[in-house]
């Protein structure tokens, strides 16, 4: 079991999980003809540090009771929760290139029947945060400390436009649901154009969840040490919930998609796919 910010971090461990992580995103996209790469890439470092360092989880028990949740809200991510489950030990690397194709539990939308390991089945944009929500406030209701059975949720800048999401801002602060931690990948596109285009009202968030009642730190979604630093800072906020903005750019570590509309959901040619995995680096040793 993976014990949640007890060991001293490994930052250059999981600087290299995250990379080897947008190769899978990458290959398994390319591989499935179709899904979500932007924004899967975008998310990388994040994940990268919850599965390796945060949280307290077991791939080989992924039911455990007190364990921590992670809930993908913007549901097309999916790709980089997969890549990040796959490197953990929850199933086989090789499912991995069966993505979007039929009979296989990767599915292009988190489905928690599925595949063991996943908290919610989401892609229906901004339920995310209402389920893990109702998951802080049972670990409250059964008793658990709020240092245990934390629930993580990410949800897209473009997501958050979603009323539900702030309905459930009011919820959580209201009722002091200390032991949720929203995570904002802002990555600043969404599916026809950049945000502040679709709607500019969004900026700026991080007052408007401050005025909702939630603690509030803005960081660089691809820096490890600061994402590290904001998970350990949240563990110590009391009598709040948590609302990491994390400005990240669509795309991260591939030239041609980065900050690219097309690739929030456009999957590689053959071409586009090798010159990723060039400029993303090699395999991991053993790996292809």
């Amino acid at each position: 079991m993976v014990a949640a910010a007890t060991a001293r971090p490994d930052v250059a461990a999981l600087v290299e999980i995250a990379r080897l992580m947008r190769r899978d995103i990458v290959r398994m996209i390319y591989h499935a003809g179709s899904g979500h790469p932007g924004g899967s890439l975008s998310a990388a470092e994040i994940v990268a540090c919850l599965y390796f360092h945060e949280m307290r989880c077991d791939p080989k028990r992924p039911d455990l009771p007190d364990r921590d949740r992670f809930i993908m809200s913007k549901g097309h991510g999916c790709p980089a929760q997969y890549a990040a489950m796959a490197r953990a030990g929850y199933f086989p690397r090789e499912m991995l290139w069966t993505l979007r194709k039929l009979g296989s539990p990767l599915q292009g939308h988190p489905d928690r029947k599925r595949l063991p390991g996943l908290e919610a089945s989401t892609g229906s944009l901004g339920q995310g945060l209402s389920i893990g929500i109702g998951m802080g406030l049972a670990a409250r209701l059964d008793g658990a400390p709020s240092t245990e059975r934390r629930t993580y949720v990410m949800l897209g800048d473009g997501e958050i436009q979603e009323g539900q999401v702030w309905q459930d801002a009011l919820f959580a602060a209201s009722h002091r649901i200390e032991n949720v931690v929203a995570i904002i990948d802002a990555n600043r596109q969404q599916l026809d154009d950049y945000v502040a285009k679709i709607c500019p009202a969004l900026e700026p968030i991080a007052p408007k969840f401050e005025a909702f009642g939630w603690a509030v730190r803005e960081i660089d979604g691809h820096s490890v040490p600061e994402i590290l630093d904001a998970f350990a800072w949240a563990r110590t906020v009391k009598g709040r919930p948590v609302c990491l903005v994390a400005h990240t750019d669509k795309g991260e570590g591939v030239s041609f998609m980065e900050m690219e509309i097309k690739f929030h959901g456009v999957a590689p040619t053959k071409d586009e796919c090798e010159r990723a995995l060039a400029e993303l680096g090699p395999p991991a040793p053993g790996e292809d």
